[in-house]
């Protein structure tokens, strides 16, 4: 099924679309290693030069890997003793990667055009209200948390139903996962941010992928695209993760809504 979206799709790259995917990269890479969102800036920008938005969408998911990768290694030291944690979300983040990543690729790339707009102004209304949806969600959960922030039992069915549909909503396009789960580790009891993002950026590797391997199989990807996508996330990933602890959240936030609502507007005008 996927191929029917791909055949006739790829775009021929030109300088300036290299220069624009990799600037949208580098500062996606450091946005997602610090607040996540950064799929708010490449998605849009690949769409916006003409892609596909299917093969978009796809393309992207494959360069987010690379860089998910690079940002659990700069949190490596806040896994430590989330081991449970780790094993819980394992599974619903990969089989619901899956069917997120069959159910893209199945629908008509007519319908996922004109669902684009939406989706972007939806995963920016969610980063935007991110802090006041976390906080919802820990007094919702209403737990006691032990020392270090973080909570003991995460074998409960609630959470793992959650992490499941998340993991649906992020095979199949991506956008806002990272405040989804920060919410839903924050309703399961967590109280400590470094590890949550740590443990965040465990499933979204595991969404992203288990995703872009099945859009890889099905000839979903532009790698030239993606080639430029996965260079620019990777270093910024990198470098953001190191200066995580320094950047004003505040700051990065206003970047991201600023350019989720920008694209999105702009695709809605285009149409």
């Amino acid at each position: 099924m996927g191929g029917s979206h791909a055949d006739g799709a790829h775009a021929t790259m030109t300088g300036s679309d290299a220069g624009i995917l990799l600037a949208a990269s580098l500062a996606a890479g450091a946005v997602n290693s610090i607040a996540g969102g950064g799929s708010l800036i490449t998605f849009p920008v690949l769409v916006w030069l003409g892609r596909d938005p299917i093969l978009a969408n796809a393309t992207n998911t494959v360069s987010l890997s690379p860089g998910s990768l690079a940002a659990l290694h700069g949190f490596r030291r806040e896994l430590a003793g989330l081991g449970d944690w780790v094993v819980w979300g394992t599974s619903p983040s990969i089989v619901g990667g899956v069917v997120g990543a069959l159910l893209l690729l199945r629908t008509p790339s007519r319908v996922f055009a004109w669902l684009v707009p939406w989706l972007i102004f939806f995963a920016t209304l969610l980063f935007a209200l991110s802090g006041p949806i976390t906080a919802a969600a820990r007094r919702r959960a209403g737990r006691a948390v032990p020392a270090g922030g973080i909570p003991r039992d995460p074998e409960r069915p609630g959470p793992l139903v959650y992490q499941f549909l998340v993991a649906v909503y992020g095979g199949y396009f991506g956008a806002g996962i990272g405040i989804m789960m920060l919410a839903g580790l924050a309703f399961a009891g967590f109280d400590a941010i470094h590890p949550m993002i740590a443990v965040r950026n465990y499933y979204a590797i595991c969404i992203n992928g288990v995703a872009a391997l099945y859009f890889i199989a099905h000839g979903a990807v532009d790698w030239s695209d993606a080639a430029v996508l996965t260079i620019g996330q990777v270093v910024g990933s990198w470098g953001g993760a190191r200066i995580a602890r320094d950047l004003p959240p505040a700051a990065v936030r206003a970047v991201v809504i600023a350019v989720g609502v920008t694209m999105a507007v702009s695709l809605f005008l285009k149409r």
